[in-house]
């Protein structure tokens, strides 16, 4: 796992939204908070980009509802996705405020 960890630090993708325009764009973080997840580290993983740990539910969540059918899993995923992104909006604001 070290190896994994060790080969992601070193090959961040380059924001080309901060590049450019030098804002942080809605997405900026969230590499290393998933590095610093990996790393078992989650209060500094959702320090670093918050909404990435939901996102991470609702995407394990989707394939699993489209094996099994749930229910009430399309409406979950629904308030999952309105959720992230209530999330990703409000601490993009926060950080450009």
């Amino acid at each position: 796992m070290k190896y994994i960890i060790d080969w992601l630090e070193q090959h961040f993708l380059a924001c080309p939204y901060k590049k450019y325009f030098n804002i942080d764009c809605m997405g900026c973080g969230m590499q290393r908070a998933f590095i610093a997840l990996l790393k078992g580290d989650f209060i500094e993983s959702f320090y670093l980009y918050p909404a990435l740990i939901p996102m991470l539910v609702m995407v394990l969540f989707l394939p699993i509802h489209l094996i099994f059918k749930f229910k009430n899993g399309a409406g979950l995923l629904k308030y999952l996705f309105i959720f992230n992104i209530s999330i990703v909006i409000i601490s993009y604001l926060i950080k450009i405020l």
